[in-house]
């Protein structure tokens, strides 16, 4: 039987923290989310003045990205390239820029996906988010 890593509580903290530094510093009013490896939410996080629909795109986002094992940004970009048949993908419903994959030790342990800004923004804060775990 193998081992793996799993996000405890005071990760998602860490990654919520970090992702809201970020977002603050920037003055970027965004959701947050983390999901687990097989894309449950574990952390929803609205800042004040986010977009309503925002609470539902950014775990979409992170699911995607938990789910494929890759940022969310290839979906969009496969779809806008012509392959419009990944718009029925089982599952992959957040198929836009702003979910990133969490990676530990090799092993995919889940998501963060934001939403509320520019998709490259939605990743900077995403990735700001992941690089508080310090790993």
């Amino acid at each position: 039987m193998q081992t793996k890593p799993y996000l405890t509580l005071e990760d998602l903290k860490k990654i919520a923290a970090g992702a809201e530094a970020e977002a603050r510093a920037n003055n970027w009013a965004v959701v947050i989310s983390i999901v687990d490896d097989g894309g449950h939410l574990l952390w929803l996080q609205r800042l004040d003045g986010a977009a309503p629909a925002s609470s539902y795109i950014a775990p979409a986002k992170a699911k995607t990205a938990a789910l494929g094992r890759r940022e969310s940004k290839i979906y969009e970009d496969m779809i806008n390239n012509g392959r419009v048949s990944f718009l029925s993908a089982p599952e992959l419903e957040g198929l836009l820029e702003g979910g990133v994959p969490i990676v530990v030790d090799g092993q995919y342990v889940g998501a963060v996906g934001v939403s509320g800004v520019k998709s490259s923004e939605d990743v900077q804060i995403a990735k700001a988010g992941i690089a508080a775990l310090g790993l």
